[in-house]
Formats: structure tokens, sequence, C-alpha cells
């Protein structure tokens, strides 16, 4: 790792931006029970959640000097196959699952309170409907992928 690389709390927790929207996914989806009110809580309480990490993140790389702008984590390699002869020569190729903050993707990531906002307006939007449970569900499963994507680090060369 760079010894110029940003660390911190949130900086160090990258990983928990997208994961609080899916865990509450799988339990608006996967467990049933519970009422309208503590569904629409816990599925708002996470987005809320991911904003204020995201948030601490995106402060925490801000503070540090603009060059060293960017912090990655590697969390596993599902794909190691070593040197692979090229026609332009040997390269290594392998496949990482990362997390990556730079700049661009923390003006992506602060986009969390439009999130927020709709998940206010879908309370009383989906008041009367049913499905409440399946539709909260999709909505935080939706910006899990949108924050992996936004979040996912990219770099398949080693």
């Amino acid at each position: 790792m760079n010894r110029h690389a940003p660390t911190g709390y949130f900086l160090d927790h990258l990983w928990l931006i997208p994961l609080f929207p899916l865990a509450t996914a799988a339990l608006m989806l996967f467990l049933a029970g519970g009422s309208r009110s503590r569904r629409q809580i816990c599925a708002s309480v996470a987005v809320g959640l991911s904003f204020i990490y995201a948030v601490g993140a995106v402060f925490q790389l801000l503070a540090t000097e603009p060059e060293h702008r960017v912090a990655q984590q590697i969390l596993f390699e599902w794909l190691t196959p070593g040197p692979m002869q090229m026609t332009g020569g040997q390269a290594s190729v392998c496949g990482r699952l990362g997390i990556l903050l730079d700049p661009l993707s923390c003006v992506m990531v602060l986009l969390s309170p439009v999130w927020v906002l709709i998940h206010v307006y879908s309370v009383g939007y989906m008041a009367h409907e049913g499905g409440y449970y399946r539709f909260f569900g999709y909505m935080n499963l939706f910006m899990f992928a949108m924050l992996t994507l936004v979040l996912a680090n990219t770099c398949c060369l080693c």
C-alpha cells in the first residue's frame, strides 16, 4: 500500500457504504412480518447511514494532499492466473474486487440525500398500496447496486 494513501475510520470502512442498503433490502425481501412504520424506518435509516459514512469518507479524503486523494481497498482477488503470453509480450491479469474513492466517486456518493428524499416521498406515495415491503426492498437493492457501481475499482491489470 502506498505510504501516502489516505486513512481514517470512514476510509477504512468504505465497504459499509453500499452494505447498509443491501442489508435492509435482504431484511425487506426475505423476512416477512413487522409493521409498515418499522420497515420504513429500517429502509430510511440504512440510507441515512450510507450518507453519513459517505460524508465522513469524503471529508477524510479531502483532508489529504490533492495528489493523494484516492482511497482504494482490495477486498479480495477472485482470479489470479499469473503471467500470460500476449502478442506484445507478457502481461499479468487478475480479477480483484475492490472499492475506490476518488474525487469523481465522491461527487456521486454525495447524491445519497436524493435517496433519502425519495424514501420520504415514497412513504406517502405507497401508504395505501400493497407490496410495501417489496417496493422498499427493491429500492434499497437498487441503491446498493448504484453505490457499488460508483465505488467499484475497475482496474483488472496487476
